[in-house]
């Protein structure tokens, strides 16, 4: 029979939340209040996923709960420029890498 092993309860754990941008907002004010802490991550997307400018961006818009509309109002950038960005059809490039990276909560370099 097995037995349960007796391993000591993990002091610091780390979560991770997909809902949308007003939910998500609620849910960083609740745990600030906790005392909770958010934290980076260790290693950049692109190494980690060895993905596309456009998957990249696509998984960043998500992560913030954002429709391509949505983007495009706070980027200022056409929404149908950001579909052909994230479809691979056109580039991104370093002026709109830095308006994306602000929205979207990232460092600019990864859209690079």
């Amino acid at each position: 029979m097995l037995e349960h092993m007796k391993k000591p309860h993990t002091e610091n754990v780390k979560a991770t939340f997909i809902g949308s941008y007003e939910a998500l907002k609620k849910l960083r004010s609740y745990a600030e209040k906790l005392g909770l802490e958010e934290v980076e991550e260790s290693l950049p997307w692109k190494k980690v996923l060895n993905s596309s400018q456009g998957t990249i961006l696509k998984g960043a818009r998500l992560k913030e709960g954002m429709t391509q509309k949505i983007l495009a109002s706070k980027t200022g950038i056409p929404q149908g420029h950001i579909s052909a960005m994230e479809n691979d059809k056109m580039t991104i490039g370093k002026e709109r890498a830095k308006r994306l990276a602000k929205v979207l909560n990232v460092d600019y370099r990864i859209f690079l």
